[in-house]
């Protein structure tokens, strides 16, 4: 079985950067391609970006660097991009390498994350980095003979709703196949559950992060285990680690149900849970689907159906939905030009190729994609580009700006952060209709205060140059 996540580039030559800035208007589907990765720069991203509190592009880059084991990177307005770390920076590499999964924006303006390999014991890390680029390593993973602490998380962090940071390994724990934990912003870890307890029936090998839903659960897919094949489960955890598996891949002939997810999933303003197969389907090179919250699951498309696969195929990346309410995503392998595509989605099943790569600007796109507060979609892609070691790309839609939170649930009386553009001078911010006292940080951050008696809804924010919506209706916990 192929697990594309492990491929390393054949030569890195260039850097390029084209002027980008998150403030800019967009044109509809004008794809860019913004940086080309050659080595010295970092190479071979495997996880989506995520906005920073500055309006910054921040993710990481598995392989390259100073040392050759990753780095953790920014890209600012105007284009300019900056390592603020590598890894592989102390000896035997004890700060972590090979960073696999996405960056966490999280409550205190860090940003937290894993590498695969390095640490203590080299089954990977859990860091946490400043904006200025000081790395804190948190936790290495194996601290115990035959790592019943989990090892090698593939995945990046989640920050549920009590402050907590979760997430998955890939191996390790009680069976060997894999762990949920939750870990404290000091470090503490805690094993919440180890896979293949049920002979394997509750899945293994969690390569995805979690996404925590509006019910305070967590959901999360495993690459293996489940049925009689093993192609893989939907679970749900809660946050003391009762797990129950709610799908099995591979229950219908054939696999037309999927196999083998490898990306997390993304819960949709419709409330149903929305994910990626990178096997099965009608075409066998994977899905999309849709899960209910009692369960039911339905596939609402097979890739590589249409002649010689121009709809693309094996999407190892999850989906992401867009403020226009269609979902994006990515896939690895085929589509009109060979190396990949970029596809929208809608929660019909009606599919559209957006993108069509063809090597020169980059191939084999193994990440979600990220919109970001200017309304525009950015992304990455693993190989390719003018210096051989992926690209980091930026695609229009023709969306108009919004606003995001930091953290999107929260209590009467908490601070939440509120990302944008355009915030200085703004006169009032609003939570489902209801006035909310708020500061202005920055052009690009705002704080605001959840009032007591507020409800769930949208917020809203006045600029001097209009109402900015949010892109999700913000949670207000009881």
């Amino acid at each position: 079985m192929m697990k594309l996540k492990y491929w390393k580039p054949a030569s890195c030559i260039a850097v390029i950067c084209v002027w980008t800035t998150l403030t800019a208007t967009a044109r509809a589907q004008t794809f860019n391609t913004l940086v080309n990765f050659d080595g010295t720069n970092g190479a071979n991203p495997q996880a989506a970006l995520v906005q920073g509190i500055d309006g910054s592009l921040d993710g990481t880059l598995s392989d390259g660097g100073d040392h050759a084991h990753g780095t953790v990177f920014k890209l600012g307005a105007g284009g300019k991009l900056t390592t603020l770390y590598s890894f592989c920076a102390q000896a035997n590499c004890v700060d972590g390498a090979n960073p696999y999964g996405s960056l966490v924006l999280a409550t205190d303006g860090n940003f937290y994350g894993t590498t695969l390999t390095g640490g203590e014991q080299n089954f990977g890390t859990v860091f946490k980095v400043t904006r200025g680029g000081k790395l804190t390593t948190l936790r290495s993973f194996c601290q115990q003979l035959y790592c019943p602490d989990g090892a090698t998380p593939v995945a990046g962090l989640v920050q549920g709703t009590d402050g907590n940071f979760y997430g998955t390994t890939e191996a390790g724990g009680e069976y060997m196949s894999g762990t949920v934990f939750k870990i404290t912003s000091a470090g503490a870890l805690t094993t919440l559950y180890s896979f293949c307890s049920q002979n394997c029936t509750d899945g293994a090998s969690p390569f995805a992060g979690l996404v925590q839903a509006n019910d305070g659960n967590f959901y999360g897919t495993t690459w293996i285990g489940g049925s009689f094949y093993g192609d893989g489960t939907i679970f749900k955890i809660t946050p003391a680690g009762e797990l129950t598996t709610i799908y099995r891949f591979c229950l219908q002939s054939d696999c037309l149900d999927g196999a083998q997810p490898q990306a997390g999933l993304v819960q949709a303003t419709d409330g149903n849970l929305y994910g990626t197969t990178t096997q099965g389907g009608a075409g066998s090179d994977g899905t999309v689907f849709k899960l209910t919250p009692g369960g039911k699951l339905t596939t609402l498309y097979s890739f590589c159906t249409q002649a010689n696969c121009t709809d693309g195929g094996y999407p190892q990346g999850g989906l992401v939905q867009g403020t226009d309410g269609n979902l994006y995503g990515t896939t690895v392998l085929h589509g009109g030009k060979g190396y990949g595509t970029v596809f929208q989605i809608n929660r019909a099943g009606t599919m559209t190729t957006v993108h069509n790569f063809d090597s020169t600007d980059g191939a084999n796109a193994m990440a979600a994609l990220l919109q970001a507060t200017n309304g525009s979609f950015y992304g990455t892609t693993n190989l390719g580009g003018s210096g051989s070691g992926g690209t980091l790309f930026g695609m229009s839609a023709d969306l108009g700006p919004f606003v995001a939170f930091v953290n999107g649930a929260g209590k009467a009386g908490q601070r939440v952060g509120i990302l944008g553009q355009g915030f200085t001078g703004t006169s009032g911010v609003s939570l489902d209709g209801s006035p909310v006292i708020f500061k202005v940080e920055s052009n690009t951050l705002l704080i605001a205060t959840i009032p007591t008696g507020a409800t769930t809804g949208y917020v809203t924010v006045t600029t001097p140059s209009g109402t900015l919506t949010s892109n999700k209706p913000f949670l207000v916990i009881p």
